[in-house]
């Protein structure tokens, strides 16, 4: 049987503000998607049938799995097609703001649209991505884009140089559907001026994440990563996403290795960005 491996990246959120909520419901935001080089890899086996399993035996392998979602929709296209069964080794951590469930979903739609010729162009890929999660259209397009709406609508971003990354990952799982409820709209912001935050030099100092407001209070374990990251000569530190990962920034990667012995009780990973300006 033929098998293939397929990277899945993760992603970190340069900065994001809430900017409003629509009538059904969902919360419109703001921010800076950055592709990062940690990543699970699925692995596409063909067999008979379909079939998903995981080397993380808490993450459920039944339809409620976002990857057996993204297999089915595919397969709705073209019902004929021979099957694969996936299995997903799980590196990047869940409920930790980094998109890693997303992006294993955006790697099977990606994967199963080549092999099976499908050949949907990337707006109908994104489409069917919206329809799964808010931040599936990123996976799509990777490196830095900004992002507005939901999430989905994307434009390419260019940082003016690397750098890289201490990701520090508590063990706790934070649910994005919570701490959107948990958000005060009367604290809601304008969309980022992307331009002046990345012009020539980032301007990390105009950075913020608004969930930090929610999330540091329910769980002041992440509040102090955050203000203990801050010590170690870090350019900026910020929770990704709804968290509960925390990252850090810097210069060199001696200081990102300097910074990761003062969390060995956590899991951490060193990380770079991916660049639209790196091959």
């Amino acid at each position: 049987m033929a098998e293939y491996k397929v990277q899945a990246n993760a992603k970190i959120n340069l900065g994001l503000r809430i900017t409003g909520r629509r009538e059904d419901g969902y919360h419109t935001l703001s921010t800076i998607f950055q592709e990062i080089d940690l990543s699970d890899e699925l692995v596409f086996i063909e067999s008979e049938e379909f079939g998903f399993s995981c080397s993380d035996p808490t993450l459920p392998t039944d339809d409620t799995n976002l990857c057996v979602i993204a297999y089915k929709r595919m397969k709705s296209l073209v019902p004929d097609s021979k099957d694969f069964h996936i299995h997903l080794n799980k590196k990047i951590p869940t409920g930790a703001g980094l998109g890693g469930g997303s992006s294993d979903a955006a790697t099977v739609l990606k994967f199963l649209n080549k092999k099976w010729k499908i050949n949907l162009n990337i707006e109908k890929l994104k489409k069917i991505g919206l329809e799964l999660g808010c931040d599936i259209p990123f996976f799509f397009m990777g490196k830095t884009q900004g992002a507005t709406g939901l999430g989905e609508e994307l434009f390419p971003l260019e940082l003016p140089h690397s750098f890289y990354l201490l990701l520090v990952c508590p063990n706790i799982h934070i649910s994005t559907v919570w701490a959107y409820k948990q958000f005060n709209l009367t604290n809601k912001k304008e969309n980022f001026k992307f331009r002046s935050l990345l012009d020539k030099r980032i301007f990390w100092a105009l950075f913020e994440n608004q969930f930090e407001s929610v999330v540091f209070p329910s769980y002041p374990k992440i509040g102090k990563i955050k203000s203990d990251l801050e010590k170690e000569n870090s350019e900026f530190v910020s929770l990704s996403g709804s968290g509960s990962t925390v990252f850090g920034i810097f210069k060199t990667l001696r200081l990102a290795e300097k910074a990761r012995e003062k969390f060995e009780k956590y899991p951490t990973f060193i990380s770079h960005p991916i660049l639209h300006n790196r091959n």
